[in-house]
C-alpha cells in the first residue's frame, strides 16, 4: 500500500512536471471566444501576456500549470471591447470644462457655467453637452444673458454633438465675429441682424484659435483620467478619432513609461496639414499599446445642428441644406495623396450629400488599391442607391446617435428619407462587418448601451414600443462583433485583438451576467466585475 502511494505521488509530480507553466490560468467560466465559428469556452491559459491556450476545464489544465488559477465561477468572459470611434483625450478634457449633459432647460446651463465659474478660478470657459431638443423650449439659445452674466471672460459652450457652440460676446471679440463674418464650411447664425453668439462647425475655429491651448501637464491628467472611466467599462482598445501629434506623442510616452494601458488607434486629424505632412513622410507608427495609421477628416457637420450636408433641404427647414466643411477639390486631393499610402482614410459623414461624395472619391482613387479599409464615420444618412458603394468601405457606426436622435430625426429628414438613415443592418449586409463606437463624450461611454441600442433600438424607458425603425436592428453576435473582432479588423488588427484565440493579447473582460442571453432590457445594467490588458487587471 506504501508503494503504491508513492508511485501515485510519483505520478502527480511527474503530470505537473510535463506541464507548460504559465502566468495565469482561468477556469469554469463562460467565454465568448467571437472566433470565427463563435465557439464557447469554459478555460483558457496566459503567458507572456497572451493567449496560449483556449479550450475545456480539462484541455487547459491537462496540459498548463499556473501558480495563478482564477475560477470564475461561471461567470461570463468576452473580448475587452474596443470602441472604434470615440474622443478619448476629449473625454479627459470635459472633466476639466463645464459638463452640460443633461441640462433641462436653458436656465440650468447658465447655472453650470455659474457654478463652474465660482468653483474655478480660470480666465476662458469651455463647456460641452447641451442639447435643445431635450429641453421644454427647444429653441437654440442666444448669448445675451450668457454675455451679460460673463461680460468679459470669454465663453465657449459646444452643443452635445460639438459641431454647434454658444459663445458670448468676449469670446465673439476674440475671433473678430460681426454679422458680415462668412467662412468656409462654418456659419455665424444671425438673430435680428447680429450674431447670436451660435457658430456652426468651422465658424468655431475663429475662436478657438485664439483660445489657450491645454498643456502637456492638463493632457496628461486628462488621459489618465479618461483611462479610469473606460476601463471601469470593459474597453481595452479606444479609436480616437482627430489627435494632434503632440497629444499622439504624450500618449505614446505614457504608454512606454506603463502609466497609460489602454491601447489606442490614433486617427491624426488633417486639418493639421503639418501632422498629415509629418505621418504620411514617418510611414505608419505601431507599437503593442499604440496604432498611428488613419486620418480623420470632416465631409459635413451634424444632424442636429443641420449641419449634416443633405441631397435636399431639411424637411424642418426647408431654407437649409448643411454645410460641407471640406471641399470637395479638397477631399479629392486628399484621397488621392492618402491613398498612395499604407494609412487609411477616416471621413466624417452624416447627410446624405456628404455620405455620396465620400464614398464616390473613395471607390474611384481605391479602384486598383484593394484592402485599404477606409471607413465612413457615422454613416448617418445614405440615400438607398448608395448603400451599394459600401461594398469595399467599412461603415463605422455608433448605436446610441440612433436612439438619441429617433425622437426628432423624422422632423429633419421626413418619412421618406429617414429610413435610409441609422440604418446598421443594411450597411452590414452591403459591407459584411460593421464596426460599432460611441463617439463619446458626445453619447454615454457605456458600450453596453451601445450593444442594448444595436440590439433593441428603444432608450432605456423602452421607446418606441416596438423599436425605432427595427428592421435595421443587429443581433446579439452581430453587436459583440462590432464590438470586438470587426472593430479590430476595421483597425487592421484582427490578428492581434478583438477575440479570445491563441496568439492574440490577453485582453478580456469578465461581466456579472450574460450578454448574450440576459433580458434585453437588462443589457443597459450590465456590470464590468474586472478588465484585464496583456492577461494583468486594470
Amino acid at each position: 500500500m506504501k508503494n503504491l502511494y508513492l508511485l501515485l505521488i510519483l505520478a502527480i509530480c511527474l503530470s505537473c512536471q510535463n506541464k507548460e507553466q504559465v502566468d495565469t490560468i482561468v477556469t469554469n467560466a463562460n467565454v465568448y471566444t467571437v472566433d470565427d465559428s463563435f465557439t464557447k469556452a469554459q478555460a483558457f491559459a496566459i503567458k507572456d501576456g497572451k493567449f496560449i491556450a483556449v479550450g475545456t476545464n480539462a484541455e487547459v489544465n491537462s496540459k498548463y500549470t499556473s501558480e495563478n488559477i482564477v475560477d470564475a465561477n461561471g461567470k461570463t468572459i468576452v473580448p475587452g471591447f474596443i470602441d472604434a470611434h470615440c474622443h478619448f483625450l476629449g473625454l479627459g478634457l470635459n472633466e476639466q470644462q463645464v459638463d452640460l449633459v443633461g441640462t433641462t432647460s436653458f436656465e440650468d446651463m447658465m447655472k453650470r457655467v455659474l457654478d463652474f465659474s465660482n468653483k474655478n478660478n480660470v480666465d476662458y470657459i469651455l463647456g460641452r453637452g447641451w442639447d435643445e431638443t431635450d429641453w421644454d423650449d427647444k429653441t437654440v439659445p442666444d448669448n445675451v444673458l450668457l454675455s451679460k452674466l460673463f461680460p468679459d471672460t470669454p465663453i465657449l459652450l459646444r452643443r452635445v454633438d460639438g459641431h454647434s457652440a454658444l459663445c458670448n460676446e468676449a469670446a465673439l471679440k476674440l475671433g473678430n465675429i460681426t454679422a458680415n463674418t462668412k467662412v468656409d464650411g462654418g456659419e455665424v447664425a444671425l438673430n435680428n441682424g447680429k450674431p447670436s453668439g451660435v457658430l456652426l462647425d468651422n465658424a468655431q475655429a475663429l475662436v478657438l484659435k485664439h483660445w489657450p491651448q491645454p498643456t502637456k501637464t492638463e493632457i496628461t491628467k486628462a488621459l489618465l483620467a479618461a483611462q479610469d472611466i473606460c476601463f471601469d467599462y470593459g474597453l481595452t482598445t479606444v479609436d480616437d478619432a482627430g489627435l494632434s501629434r503632440e497629444s499622439i506623442e504624450i500618449i505614446d510616452s505614457l504608454q512606454q513609461l506603463g502609466e497609460l494601458n489602454m491601447r489606442v488607434y490614433a486617427m491624426v486629424s488633417a486639418k493639421d496639414t503639418l501632422a498629415v505632412d509629418y505621418y504620411l513622410k514617418k510611414g505608419i507608427y505601431k507599437t503593442n499599446k499604440l496604432n498611428v495609421r488613419s486620418f480623420k477628416v470632416y465631409a459635413d457637420g451634424a444632424l442636429g445642428s443641420h449641419g449634416a450636408l443633405l441631397r435636399q433641404p431639411y424637411t424642418d427647414q426647408p431654407q437649409k441644406y448643411g454645410l460641407l466643411t471640406t471641399s470637395i477639390n479638397d477631399l479629392d486631393a486628399l484621397a488621392q495623396r492618402i491613398s498612395n499610402s499604407e494609412y487609411q482614410m477616416n471621413t466624417h459623414a452624416i447627410g446624405d450629400s456628404a455620405n455620396h461624395a465620400v464614398l464616390t472619391i473613395y471607390n474611384k482613387v481605391l479602384q486598383s488599391k484593394p484592402d485599404k479599409r477606409w471607413r465612413v464615420e457615422h454613416a448617418q444618412v445614405v440615400s438607398q442607391q448608395d448603400f451599394e458603394m459600401y461594398k469595399t468601405i467599412v461603415p463605422s457606426v455608433q448605436p446610441t446617435h440612433a436612439t438619441s436622435d429617433m425622437y426628432w430625426a423624422e422632423q429633419r429628414l421626413g418619412n421618406e428619407r429617414v429610413k435610409g438613415a441609422y440604418a446598421y443592418k443594411q450597411l452590414l449586409n452591403a459591407h459584411g462587418k460593421i464596426a460599432l463606437g460611441t463617439d463619446f463624450p458626445v453619447e454615454h461611454v457605456s458600450p453596453f448601451l451601445t450593444f442594448y441600442a444595436a440590439v433593441a433600438r428603444q432608450d432605456t424607458k423602452q421607446f418606441p414600443k416596438d423599436g425605432f425603425q427595427k428592421e435595421d436592428a443587429l443581433t446579439r453576435e452581430e453587436a459583440l462583433k462590432g464590438m470586438t473582432i470587426w472593430a479590430a479588423y476595421s483597425n487592421f488588427e484582427e490578428h492581434e485583438k478583438g477575440s479570445i484565440e491563441i496568439g492574440k493579447f490577453a485582453d478580456f473582460i469578465v461581466l456579472d451576467k450574460d450578454i448574450m442571453t440576459v433580458d434585453v432590457y437588462d443589457i443597459p445594467n450590465i456590470k464590468v466585475e474586472q478588465t484585464f490588458v496583456d492577461g494583468v487587471i486594470r
